[in-house]
């Protein structure tokens, strides 16, 4: 049964907005023309695509068509370019976690918008959460932690994005007098782990786990410092530098504050999180493009 292109780019549309009104707004037509072309969809495939919530959310079944949906456009730009035609902006939804966004992945992206003009719609989640979205057809690639391509996807390793334990110099002072500074290890174990157990930590949100696997690497219950949480990750860096806690930071991100003694290491082994690059397996000029962009960028400033 071949699926209707208006209805499904009528589809993605509303789940972009949000809303059928939203939707309306950006394809310039009416909110009822809007209702008429999704129900006309739902009505030739034979399933129910949306849950009339606020905003719209998409049923599972929703999925394949908003993929077929996005990859519609994306050979309709490539060829407009390919033919010398003015082609239109085009929008690739991508995901990306919150430390890659706010340390080397906005870069790559100004690059391709100044030569491709492209219009990026960004999804931030967890790197081991922004896979699910190219499951689901929101976005056309992501930076992820799994190295096994989701379906319909191909992969490349991007490197490692390592964190180390740091603190502001009074918090540790105050907090950790007997955890040996600079990134040594040695010390009283029994005055180290109970220093530890005591000191206030961030995470950034549930689901940060990092903070948790250095306690216990360090033979140090995570059940019992005391938690701030911080989902921000620009925020995030700048409760730690202010000496809300301890907690740890892409190098990336702290090795200016390092150098300017505003930061401290803690000791420890970093923590290394393998970041991937995954996209839809469409043979896309514009989508080879930008991941040629980001796989550049990502094993150029990334750890081996």
């Amino acid at each position: 049964m071949p699926i209707p292109a208006l209805g499904a780019a009528t589809l993605a549309a509303v789940l972009d907005a949000g809303s059928m009104e939203a939707a309306a707004r950006s394809l310039h037509i009416t909110p009822s023309a809007v209702s008429q072309r999704i129900r006309a969809l739902e009505d030739e495939v034979g399933r129910v695509l949306l849950v009339r919530t606020k905003p719209l959310r998409a049923t599972p079944d929703a999925h394949a068509i908003v993929r077929f949906a996005r990859q519609v456009a994306l050979l309709e730009h490539d060829a407009a370019v390919s033919l010398g035609h003015g082609a239109g902006p085009v929008t690739l939804p991508l995901a990306v976690n919150a430390d890659s966004l706010s340390t080397w992945f906005l870069a790559p992206l100004a690059r391709l918008s100044a030569r491709h003009g492209v219009v990026f719609d960004l999804h931030r989640d967890d790197q081991e959460f922004t896979a699910g979205m190219l499951e689901d057809g929101t976005v056309t690639g992501a930076v992820t932690s799994r190295a096994v391509p989701v379906g319909g996807c191909r992969v490349q390793p991007l490197g490692v994005l390592r964190y180390e334990a740091v603190a502001a110099p009074a918090f540790a002072e105050a907090w950790l007098p007997d955890v040996p500074l600079g990134g040594g290890d040695g010390g009283d174990a029994d005055a180290l782990a109970a220093a530890l157990e005591r000191a206030p930590l961030i995470d950034f949100d549930r689901r940060d786990d990092l903070q948790t696997q250095w306690l216990a690497a360090r033979g140090v219950d995570p059940a019992l410092p005391p938690r701030h949480r911080v989902p921000a990750s620009h925020d995030f860096a700048t409760a730690t530098v202010a000496g809300l806690g301890w907690a740890l930071l892409p190098t990336l991100q702290s090795q200016s504050a390092l150098e300017a003694g505003r930061l401290v290491r803690l000791g420890g082994d970093p923590i290394d999180v393998p970041l991937y690059w995954q996209q839809w397996n469409l043979r896309s000029i514009l989508l080879d493009a930008v991941a040629a962009e980001i796989v550049d960028e990502g094993r150029r400033v990334l750890a081996v």
